[in-house]
């Protein structure tokens, strides 16, 4: 293993906790956006229909997957300008 991705390792943890953080917050808006409650629904939410449940498990999942990507590749783009080397 390159001592560039061993040295990217905790700044790559880091970044997706961020990531998380701010995808859960996107995601919170969006669905209030979208006018549905305060609150996405559980799976095991009886209240809740199927599609309500698997359009907010669908939005989430985009979300998060979208903001970890794009998170992800500006810390690598950022390593390689300030080490001259792409961390992955």
């Amino acid at each position: 293993m390159k001592a560039s991705k061993i040295a990217y390792k905790p700044v790559g943890l880091a970044l997706g906790a961020v990531s998380g953080i701010v995808a859960g917050a996107a995601f919170k808006q969006a669905w209030k956006m979208l006018g549905h409650d305060e609150d996405a629904p559980d799976a095991t939410d009886e209240e809740r229909s199927w599609n309500e449940v698997l359009l907010a498990a669908t939005l989430q999942g985009a979300i998060f997957a979208a903001v970890k990507a794009a998170v992800d590749r500006a810390g690598a783009t950022a390593t390689r300008r300030l080490t001259g080397t792409w961390p992955g």
